[in-house]
């Protein structure tokens, strides 16, 4: 089926508070959706075109109010997800709950192909169960006013609305219609008909169609009576109840007819009265496709009175599992005896220490005395079965008998169970399954795990349970019996923030179990400090001293010696880097600090010492766990383990994984396991994937911003401006030229070359944006009027130098801050320039120089001066082209947005209208509205892009002069 578009939170905040109305159309697809303010008051923000639409008021007359107006497809994302939201309004409750419904019938595959009343093609919802109308009927009974408030006919007195039902069940077919239409769907039908999005005209399909309604569109339903002979012995005979399977005929129009299908065939009697006369062929249309799900149904199909089938234990056991679910695809329930369905198999694993399994998990002792150990790698913790009948639990001796019986059906207690045989099988063999601890720990904090390819629950018992609870809510052992909270460090010379004291409780509480933990609290926030405290407290601690390794970028060094040499005086600190490095004499408490590169080349002779505690500060440098700076930093042993970083995830949740797996080995699984079970489907908008694994990493990941009540209420306010600019003349010939060069080789061109000239093109294009002279690579350019994003600049410097402010201008090309540099020279406005080749001394100096105030403009290499920097000095911080991730944005824009900062700050993106910066633009605000855990990739999928989508995205839309 084909994939919905992607929206924006950015876009589905604008429409949450909307009133929304469904208007049908004809095919079924190109219905719409409109949106409108409750009160009238204007067009609201958003996708989609602006319209009018006649409502009905509260006075029943009609009133024209502007609209947005979306197609079903478009629509059907900001309904399913703005529905759950406090502020939506009650039609866009309604219609996201609606979008549900269809998506669950279309995921059934509940999809019949047709002709619309003007013979286009169309698919709508079908064939429905009897439970499949009445969940209709039951929503459109809730349907609210103005989620049908179009008038039929604005003419007439009183306004007449659309029937509630009709008006859903129009837009469960329009559901139905957008979703089989791919173009992968065309090739496979050999044309376009019920494929194309565009409506297609084929009244020669009309016969078709008609049959096709026919086989589908029966009045009867479908389902099937399992009966047990032999449950009243007291001992099972040599061969055991017997089962025999009756299928019953139910009239669609009304429920409460239901009949055996041996009655129908007697014919005569009331029942086959009631079915009318097509009964006997729409059943057997209906035991057709019941025997293709189920094949034990087959002979009913040739038989003269299609009664009864009397299926073997193997086919009772599929019946009870996937064949049940492949049923009920198809419309047809499976009804059990009722003796039988109460006294079903039930099952979830415990997890914990030997011998403390208790009667029922969760139920253990709680004494103060009851310590819980430090993990180890190398322990291994019971993973059990807790099986029941109702609520009492089986004893291993009963669950060996229901294994060995081999049958669906087994005498046990004085009572049979009906249990899939193979189930508990599986679940004997796991009886005496040992996991290490990391690994129990995950699975308890999520509630469940995966046995053999199902998700099953999971409890924990014994000290597991309490260091669950421990991890998982730190504050709450403040409470009776808990570890009492850690103070700040006497050797500390600060006072801590509360949030800080709070962090370094989390860190505390953490490392003194043997987990590791990432602090990513915003940049600015202070994870420098709250880690010299920890390594502070630490030095207090039977089994926790030791020396701390920090590894962190080159540019950091310097700060992290002075805030060491300020705040814990005393402690020795030395630098593990350049030509004379070494580690003799290193027993103590004191601090040593190397960067990646040197880390990388030194991790035998750093691995052989004995560290109390490994830091990595920007650890996002080691978010490729293949790359080699991660793989020696694996090799380093230590006490405990601590990452930094303000952007724990750039890209996507593989980085995330690295981090982690780095702070608190095996925890999150191996890396193809955890795309399987978790980033795909996180990625892809799972919401219950989403829940599984924030569980799981919240506890080891602590992330507080700056914008968090009571974080950092001394900050300015902080405003941010997209700055749109119109290419020039020249710009604009330059930029379509590439455009369409371009464009003809990648058409011919596949594989890595393809994707290498769609890196080339986007480079290309941005660089143009920013001005000729960078993408020429002219030697002695002509700077000025060429471009319009320097015109602007120049307009916003001459009020901020005049201000007597500074200003911030990062660029991702050193070659454009070459350009701005020698530009702004000749316009007698001193700069200075850090690059990625700039040496740490001389970074130091220029930082020092624009604190002071010797230069008002600091340009700024993106990549290179994006971390590690203090330039609270700066008002106003200008990206001049963008980046491909907000964070790494927000992450420079922190070099003067941060505590220490007492001048309101102002951000400026400069963006060039109509032309590719303007899409990048919006996927940017795309990305910063998701969630912390779900970022896109980036560059490197817009690689995947058609050629039509790719012509799409780079198209030069107006925005030139």
């Amino acid at each position: 089926m084909h994939s919905l578009p992607a929206v924006s939170l950015a876009e589905i905040s604008a429409l949450t508070g909307c009133s929304v109305v469904f208007q049908p159309s004809d095919p079924s697809r190109t219905g719409r959706f409109a949106f409108w303010r409750p009160d009238g008051s204007g067009l609201p923000d958003g996708p989609g075109e602006a319209g009018e639409l006649t409502v009905a008021g509260a006075d029943d007359l009609p009133y024209e109010v502007p609209a947005r107006l979306l197609p079903v497809r478009d629509a059907l994302p900001v309904l399913t997800r703005a529905r759950a939201a406090a502020e939506a309004s009650a039609s866009m409750a309604f219609w996201g709950a609606a979008g549900l419904l269809a998506l669950q019938f279309a995921a059934r595959g509940l999809l019949l192909p047709g002709l619309s009343a003007t013979d286009h093609d169309t698919w709508r919802a079908g064939p429905l169960t009897a439970d499949d109308q009445t969940r209709i009927r039951t929503l459109a009974a809730s349907m609210p006013p103005t989620a049908h408030a179009v008038p039929l006919d604005t003419t007439a007195r009183p306004l007449l609305l659309p029937e509630p039902e009709w008006l859903v069940r129009a837009f469960l077919d329009a559901v139905a219609d957008c979703l089989p239409r791919t173009p992968a769907a065309s090739l496979a039908a050999g044309g376009t008909a019920f494929t194309a999005r565009a409506p297609q005209l084929v009244p020669g399909h009309r016969a078709w169609a008609a049959d096709v309604a026919a086989g589908h569109d029966a009045g009867v339903r479908l389902s099937l009576r399992v009966e047990v002979s032999g449950l009243g012995r007291d001992d099972a005979s040599a061969a055991g109840p017997s089962f025999r399977v009756v299928p019953q005929i139910h009239s669609v129009s009304d429920p409460a007819v239901v009949a055996d299908a041996a009655e129908i065939w007697a014919g005569g009697g009331p029942a086959a009265a009631a079915f009318g006369p097509r009964v006997r062929m729409d059943a057997l249309l209906m035991l057709r496709r019941a025997a293709r799900a189920w094949p034990p149904l087959t002979p009913l199909l040739s038989a003269a009175v299609p009664d009864a089938v009397e299926p073997a234990d193997e086919e009772i056991t599929e019946l009870l599992g996937p064949a049940s679910r492949a049923l009920a695809a198809t419309g047809v329930q499976v009804h059990w005896p009722r003796e039988l369905t109460a006294r079903k198999l039930t099952a979830r694993a415990v997890i914990g220490p030997d011998g403390e399994d208790g009667d029922v998990p969760g139920k253990q002792s709680r004494s103060a005395s009851d310590a819980v150990p430090l993990l180890s790698s190398d322990a291994l913790l019971a993973f059990d079965w807790w099986f029941a009948l109702g609520d009492q639990k089986l004893s291993r001796e009963e669950l060996d008998r229901l294994a060995e019986a081999g049958r669906p059906l087994v005498r046990l207690r004085d009572q049979w169970v009906l249990i899939d045989p193979d189930e508990a099988r599986r679940a004997r063999e796991a009886q005496d399954r040992k996991v290490t601890p990391i690994d129990a720990l995950g699975a308890v904090l999520t509630g469940s795990t995966e046995v053999d390819g199902r998700r099953v629950e999971v409890r924990a018992t014994g000290w597991l349970e309490r260091l669950r609870e421990r991890v998982a809510d730190p504050a709450s052992q403040q409470d009776g019996g808990g570890e009492p909270a850690v103070g700040q460090p006497a050797a500390l010379t600060a006072t801590l923030r509360d949030y800080q004291l709070r962090g370094l409780n989390w860190l505390h509480t953490m490392t003194s179990l043997g987990l590791g933990g990432c602090l990513a609290d915003d940049m600015g926030l202070g994870k420098t400090i709250t880690l010299i405290a920890l390594h502070l407290h630490r030095q207090n601690l039977d089994g926790a001293a030791g020396p701390t390794l920090v590894v962190c970028p080159t540019s950091l060094m310097g700060n992290w010696q002075r805030e060491i040499e300020r705040f814990a005086p005393g402690t020795p600190v030395r630098r593990f880097h350049g030509a004379a490095r070494g580690l003799d004499d290193l027993a103590g408490s004191g601090f040593v600090l190397t960067t990646y590169g040197t880390m990388r080349l030194d991790a035998p002779k750093l691995a052989a010492a004995e560290w109390g505690m490994v830091v990595a500060d920007e650890a996002q440098h080691v978010k490729n766990p293949y790359s080699a700076t991660a793989r020696a930093l694996r090799t380093i042993g230590a006490k405990a383990r601590v990452a930094l970083t303000g952007t724990p995830v750039e890209n996507n949740l593989s980085e995330l994984w690295a981090i982690l797996d780095w702070t608190t080995p095996g925890l999150l699984g191996r890396l193809g396991t955890f795309r399987t079970r978790y980033a795909r489907a996180v990625e892809g908008g799972d919401p219950a994937a989403a829940e599984r694994l924030g569980a799981l990493v919240r506890p080891f990941l602590l992330r507080r911003r700056k914008s968090d009540p009571g974080i950092a209420p001394e900050l300015p306010p902080k405003t941010e401006t997209d700055r749109a600019v119109s290419l020039t003349a020249e710009q604009a010939g330059l930029y379509e030229a590439v455009v369409r060069e371009t464009l003809a080789a990648i058409a011919e061109a596949d594989g890595m070359a393809r994707r290498g000239l769609v890196v080339k093109l986007l480079t290309s294009l941005k660089q143009i944006c920013n001005h000729p002279a960078q993408y020429l690579k002219e030697e002695e350019p002509r700077i000025a009027g060429r471009s319009g994003k320097l015109e602007l600049l120049d307009e916003l410097l001459d009020t901020i130098v005049a201000e007597g402010a500074g200003v911030l201008v990062f660029t991702q090309y050193v070659g454009m801050a070459r350009l701005l540099e020698r530009h702004l020279a000749a316009r007698g406005i001193g700069t200075q320039f850090l690059h990625g080749g700039t040496p740490v001394a001389a970074r130091e100096a220029m930082v020092n120089r624009f604190q002071a105030g010797a230069e008002p403009v600091f340009l700024l290499s993106l990549k290179a001066a994006g971390t590690g920097l203090n330039l609270t000095r700066a008002g106003h911080v200008v990206h001049f082209d963008r980046w491909w991730n907000p964070a790494v944005e927000a992450q420079a824009t922190d070099r003067a947005y941060r505590i220490g900062q007492t001048q309101p700050v102002q951000v400026h993106r400069l963006i060039a209208e109509g032309t590719i910066e303007d899409r990048i633009a919006d996927m940017l605000a795309r990305k910063q509205g998701l969630a912390d855990a779900v970022l896109g990739s980036g560059e490197s999928a817009l690689t995947e892009l058609s050629d039509a989508e790719l012509a799409d995205l780079v198209e030069l839309r107006g925005g030139t002069r």
